[in-house]
Parts: structure tokens; sequence; C-alpha cells
């Protein structure tokens, strides 16, 4: 109800702080719905009209009851770096951002320093909670990012490649000079995996709980560490390669190759899915969006493609060279050429990448692997002197939820999310680009066109068929030959086929010949050549 005053211009007397609430919901609302609405004025048929109102309608409510749950089950709001006037984010550094955040965050900056056992790799846990690192020269750690707390450090004096925690904190797997082993948190091995070989990459199939691997000699080996069972051992065909990725959304496996190509596997067929030139020379890093329709792709050509998955084409071609590449959960890309950091961002939501923030280690660090922390915004970084942690606002996911990935849970959560996991293990046959078709019924085939051979065929039967019907209408009024009769007549016919061929293979040739040739085949065939040579002589 509204107060009016002497000009008669009517004033609601909501408060301002309300009105504040609502248009904050309506936002939220508009973030949740399915795009424009369709115009249901211009349609004349009033049952489609009818259906769709209903449709629309039901998308309206959604939208609302999405917004409401935003607001209670996701209190924490994702961070977010804002520049001022002319400003620009990727001049702010990283002593700037570590002035405004809080005690917690400026503990996710630091440097660890160690000259003599790098380059070093990292690895997160899904839920953020535990990081391990492996040092080229052999040295290994767990640590507790949480407290900060170092769980196990160990040497095993021998070249690490590559590490890869499994379906959870308790087990790893390190690619080493000659095979891949499995490592529990305290350190001590589990496993020997001499079937992988020297493994250059490793990557860990959460859902189908599959250790995927790439050897020097191009094999990709897919095992089952729940069995211990190798799923798949193949062959790629296209060389060395320590490129390889797997793509959140169907587990399909991406190898980037010295060619430029990049092939996509699944552990149940010898043959990639798809094998696509991507880049004029070899492939350096490869990356998927947490979505899985959006892949990112750096070659020796100094160009960064952004490609689209559902149709195969490039959506963006960008400048630059990068060593390593990686999404974070909000779709932030970061990339690094030698010990310069650069993060990009996608400011307009039409897959349009820009310069969002940069960052230089010390000079002459070179940097081996880039990775987000999830549910945090932090980029680990591992380079030749160690590794390092900086803040990005805005690239972690700031509402986790606990059925998912608990950062807090309990040694007792953490048993039962384990066997609830192995009950929902998927087989190596769910792997396939688009895993929406499981479940669905296959589509009727559309009738193809007939080939010209088929066309002649069918030709050739009907005149055949109108040849018979002839003979028939002639032929009426006498007695139809039996079956036997028939099948006597196919057996004569049988027996003097080959004799008929023989007939005529001679008539070309000369009476002498012909004469020769019965000679022989009246004699039996051991003795035929005997009957040669005394017409030779």
């Amino acid at each position: 109800m509204g107060t009016k005053i002497a000009n008669d211009v009517e004033i609601n007397p909501v408060p301002a702080i309300e009105k504040g609430i609502s248009e904050e919901e309506d936002m939220n609302v508009m973030k949740y719905l399915r795009g424009e609405a369709a115009n249901l004025e211009v349609l004349q048929d009033k049952k489609l009209k009818g259906q769709l109102a209903l449709r629309e309608d039901l998308y309206g409510k959604s939208a609302k009851a999405a917004a409401k749950a935003e607001k209670w089950l996701m209190p924490s709001e994702g961070g977010y770096l804002e520049a001022e006037g002319i400003e620009r984010t990727w001049n702010i550094k990283q002593e700037t951002i570590a002035r405004e955040v809080d005690l917690l965050g400026s503990r996710n900056q630091y440097d660890i320093i160690l000259p003599d056992l790098g380059p070093y790799t990292l690895d997160f846990t899904p839920s953020g909670r535990y990081m391990t690192v492996a040092g080229r020269k052999g040295h290994m750690a767990i640590v507790d990012m949480k407290n900060m707390n170092l769980i196990k450090e160990f040497q095993v004096r021998e070249t690490v490649r590559d590490v890869v925690f499994l379906h959870n904190e308790m087990f790893f797997a390190a690619a080493q000079k000659k095979y891949t082993y499995i490592y529990d948190r305290n350190g001590t091995e589990l496993h020997c995996l001499k079937e992988h070989g020297a493994a250059l990459k490793l990557q860990f199939l959460n859902k189908h709980f599959l250790l995927a691997s790439i050897n020097k000699f191009g094999q990709l080996h897919y095992q089952d560490v729940t069995t211990g069972e190798m799923v798949g051992n193949f062959r790629t065909g296209l060389g060395r390669s320590n490129v390889m990725q797997v793509n959140p959304f169907n587990s399909v496996v991406a190898v980037g190759h010295s060619g430029g190509t990049i092939s996509m596997w699944k552990p149940t067929s010898s043959a990639p899915l798809v094998k696509m030139l991507c880049h004029h020379g070899p492939v350096t890093a490869l990356a998927f969006h947490s979505n899985g329709h959006l892949m990112a792709t750096a070659g020796m050509d100094r160009k960064i493609k952004l490609w689209d998955l559902r149709k195969f084409e490039v959506l963006q071609t960008l400048p630059g060279h990068t060593k390593t590449m990686n999404f974070s959960q909000k779709g932030l890309l970061a990339t690094a050429t030698g010990s310069f950091v650069q993060i990009l961002r996608d400011f307009s939501g039409s897959q349009n990448y820009s310069r969002y923030m940069s960052h230089s280690i010390a000079k002459g660090y070179q940097i081996q692997k880039l990775a987000f922390r999830p549910y945090e915004d932090v980029l680990g970084i591992g380079h030749s002197m160690g590794w390092s942690s900086i803040l990005i606002p805005g690239s972690g996911e700031p509402n986790f939820d606990s059925w998912v990935a608990n950062p807090f849970e309990t040694s007792k959560q953490r048993k039962e999310r384990e066997v609830h996991s192995l009950l929902d293990k998927l087989p190596p046959e769910t792997i396939m680009l688009n895993p929406t078709k499981i479940g669905s019924v296959k589509p009727t085939r559309k009738k193809e066109k007939p080939a010209k051979q088929e066309i002649e065929a069918e030709l050739e039967g009907a005149v055949e068929a109108a040849k018979k019907a002839s003979f028939k209408k002639k032929t009426k009024g006498r007695s139809k030959p039996s079956k036997v009769a028939k099948k006597k007549k196919e057996a004569v016919y049988k027996a003097k086929k080959p004799f008929l061929e023989q007939e005529a293979k001679g008539e070309g040739l000369s009476k002498k010949k012909r004469k020769n040739i019965e000679e022989e085949n009246q004699l039996p065939r051991s003795l035929q050549r005997f009957a040669r040579k005394r017409q030779a002589n």
C-alpha cells in the first residue's frame, strides 16, 4: 500500500534493505534460468502453447528453488580481484594481495627452496587437504595443507618423473626410473608395477579406480588398483610422449604427441577414439576444463588453442609457449613459460579468455608443474629449485560438498567414503566420449540409399523373375518336376561343371595340345608328370 503526498507521487514504504535483498534474489534467479523465455504470443497452436507455458513455469520455480538453496546452503562467496581506476589486475603483486587477505589466507603464500633435489612435481587430493611432492632426484613428501604439517618425507635414491594420489591420501603412485611404484602415506613400498615400464606420466581415474600411464616407448597402460588386473595395454604408434591428461567429464585419456596430434583413448579399445591435429609441432601441454567440453593445448609453434570438444573446433587461439597448464574449478587457466606464470580468465562467459593475473618467480627457475588446489584460491608451482604457492583470487570453489570431497573429514568418514566409492565403482566399459548415452534407448537406423551394385542386382533379379513367370505361363498345364528330380539335375550339373569349364578353355587350343590334355586327364594325378616327360621326349 503506497502513500501519496501533495504532488501525487506514490511512495512505496518498503525499506531499502528489503529492496536490496529482493534485487539480490532476482540476480540469483537470473543466474539459474535457462536463457530467455520463449515468446508464446507468436504461437497459434493452443496445445503447444500450453505445454511450453507449463515448461517455462517449471523452469522458473526450479530457478527460484536453486537461488534459495544457494542462499542457505552456499553461504561462502567466491574470491575476486577488483582493480581501481586505470589499474590493471595483472599488475597487482602477491605482496599486495597478502596484505589484504586474512591470516589463514596469507599462510598459503610460501616458497620451499630445495635446489639440489629438483625439478619438482606435485599433486593434490580431490578435497585439497593433502599435497604430495616429488623431486627428480628421488625426494618425496606428503604435506597436510590444513595445518601445514609434514606427514612423511623419504628418499628413494632414484629418478622420479611423476607422482599422483590414488583414491585418497592413504596411497600414491610414483613413476620412477625403471618401474612404477605404489606407496602408502608412511612411505612404505606396497607394489612394484613392472608391466608399466619406465613411465613418463601418470593419471588416476577416480570413478573407475584405474591407474593410467604412458611410458617412453609410447605404450599406454590401464591397471585396476582394486584387483591388480591390467585392463588395457596399447601401443599409441605415435612415438614417445610425456603429455597426458584425463577428461573429468567422461574419463577419456588424452595423449599429446610429437607430431602435433592429440589422441583420445579408452581402456576397452585398441584404436584411439579421436585423433586430431592440433599444432604444427610437438604438443607441450594439455588441460581440460571441469565441465569436460573445453580443452586447452599448447605446442612448439608458440600457440595456445582452446577447443570445443562437442564440435572439435578451435574457439580461440592465443600467442604463447608453455610447458605446463591447468584449469581451476572456476575455469581459470594457468600457463607457465620459464619462470613466468600467467593466469587467463573468461570474463564474459563466452569462452573468450584474456589476461587476469601474472606472477614471476625468481629468475632462472624453470617451472615444471602447475596445479590449482581444490576449494582454495591457491596455485601450486613445482619448479627446478623446489615448490611455491601463490594466491589466485576466484580460482577455487568456495562451498564444498561433503558427500563429494570433505577437507575436514575424520578417519571414520574416510573409511566409509572408501567403501561407498568401491561399491559405486564404474566398469571400464562405461568410458566413452558421450557418457550421457548410457541408459538411453538405441535410436533406429535411418534407411540408407542403396548402392549402384545393389540396384543392378535388384534389376537382374527382377528380369530373372519375369523370365520365370513367362516360362511358367508357357508350361502351364504340364506336370511340375518333383523336388527329387530337381536335386538330381543339380547333382549332374555339378559333376559336369569341371569338364564343361575345361572344354571352354580348350576351344582356343590346337588339336595336338587338346589331345595331350585329354591323355593327361585320363591318367591319375600322380602319374601325369611322367606323361608330360614322355611326350616331351
